[in-house]
């Protein structure tokens, strides 16, 4: 593993909070990491520039102190990655989180810079969303409930075939649960 970079985390938790160049930055990177193979939301590629600024558009309009945040990791100002924390509101299932599009990019891969970002989500998700669990949904065939594995999280669940990337290309989908 290369030496892990300096982080800075970012939280942003409203629409306003969001610069133009951070939200580029999302984009370039969000955009990468989708066309470099990236279970990260865009499945079929490549995916352009547009569809990826849309996507990021919606995800930005969305965002809430209690619903929905942002979680960036620079370093040397540069993004590393990021991802997405949401909040069902629904009193049964308010007290977990789900986690989205978590990704590093590319220059970043390697040096822990992946299992720092989880570390931080994993903070700020019981912290200051008051969270109790966390979950997420990974694809098969990507060795990523591996590195999830190793940060604590527990496969609770697997979708045989439910995720269709070709015709014959058929994956898992394997659902993951962290206790906070």
């Amino acid at each position: 593993m290369t030496q892990q970079p300096a982080l800075e985390f970012i939280q942003f938790s409203h629409p306003r909070e969001m610069t133009p160049a951070r939200q580029q930055e999302l984009v370039d990177c969000w955009a990468e990491v989708s066309n470099a193979g990236g279970a990260v939301g865009f499945p079929f590629l490549p995916v352009s520039h547009d569809e990826v600024a849309a996507a990021a558009d919606a995800l930005i309009a969305g965002l809430g102190p209690q619903r929905s945040r942002l979680l960036l990791a620079s370093a040397g100002g540069e993004l590393a990655g990021w991802l997405n924390i949401r909040r069902d509101p629904h009193p049964l299932v308010a007290h977990w989180g789900t986690l989205h599009h978590v990704q590093t990019g590319l220059a970043f891969r390697g040096t822990g810079t992946g299992a720092a970002l989880m570390r931080q989500a994993r903070d700020m998700a019981r912290e200051d969303m008051g969270l109790e669990q966390l979950r997420l949904a990974v694809r098969a065939g990507m060795g990523l409930e591996d590195f999830y594995g190793h940060l604590g999280w527990k496969e609770i669940g697997r979708w045989t075939g439910a995720l269709r990337l070709a015709p014959g290309d058929d994956r898992d989908e394997i659902l993951m649960a962290l206790t906070l």
